[in-house]
């Protein structure tokens, strides 16, 4: 079985910080991590190798800092990764982002099995595994917490909804984006991470992919963010020190005469 995991490096979630002019993410000068929700999405697919056998491929799209996210992708125990760095991939939105990793899931394809994150920490939007599956024009499960088994060319797994969780059986090739429950992502180990140092990871730049350039980085992404404000809360309330037994009455018949003006009480 030969499985595909796309990861992605994002900043730490303190340090998630927004470009106004371009209202793309800035990524440079931060420190970064592997996208938290990837974790699971690693997890899945070597587990899925030790049980039905095959590779482990990793892929990330993004400046050449971001093969610190693929080392450690190796670390935990993938076969091969490839990091997918050029300028013209820079300011990509979701689709843009999709069809990247699309191009590079056809060079080194094919695969059985998409596993990816249900998310990335810094954008939030959940689109791009599955708007992978549908570069690929192959099915999707989201959201999935449990694999219940994987006979012949059909998947059977489990899927988190809001009313509980849905079993669903779909045909091989398909992807799957997977949430916290389905696993515990396991630590590198020394040997992990031996294997890691020495791994030659290639880098494949727009030249090296069969693209469509006007459908790369910002120029191909139809989304835009138009504008960037932090949000202000401002409560109109009024403290209340309770220093004794007359500032406690004080506070608890403003209280209520508050829930008493609102219709609570």
């Amino acid at each position: 079985m030969n499985i595909l995991v796309a990861i992605k490096q994002v900043p730490e979630s303190s340090n998630v910080k927004m470009d106004p002019a371009t209202g793309t993410v800035i990524r440079t000068g931060i420190e970064t991590v592997v996208n938290p929700l990837d974790l699971y999405a690693i997890e899945t697919a070597l587990s899925l190798k030790e049980k039905y056998g095959g590779d482990v491929t990793a892929v990330s799209m993004g400046p050449p800092a971001a093969m610190r996210v693929l080392r450690e992708a190796a670390a935990m125990g993938c076969d091969r990764c490839v990091l997918l760095s050029d300028r013209k991939f820079g300011g990509a939105d979701t689709l843009a982002t999709s069809y990247t990793l699309f191009l590079a899931a056809e060079k080194l394809g094919p695969f059985d099995i998409i596993v990816t994150g249900e998310r990335a920490t810094d954008g939030d939007t959940a689109q791009v595994g599955p708007a992978l599956a549908s570069w690929l024009d192959i099915p999707v499960l989201s959201y999935v917490s449990k694999i219940e088994q994987i006979t012949g060319n059909c998947i059977r797994a489990e899927r988190l909804v809001e009313e509980g969780y849905e079993i669903l059986e779909t045909s091989l090739p398909c992807l799957i984006t997977v949430v916290k429950e389905i696993a515990v992502p396991r630590l590198p180990t020394l040997k992990g991470k031996i294997h890691s140092r020495e791994m030659d990871i290639p880098v494949f730049s727009a030249d090296d992919l069969e693209v469509k350039e006007d459908y790369l980085g910002l120029k191909g992404s139809p989304t835009r963010v138009v504008k960037i404000d932090t949000p202000t809360i401002s409560r109109g309330g009024k403290m209340i020190k309770i220093q004794d037994e007359e500032s406690l009455k004080t506070a608890v018949d403003s209280l209520m005469q508050l829930l008493s003006e609102k219709g609570f009480v």
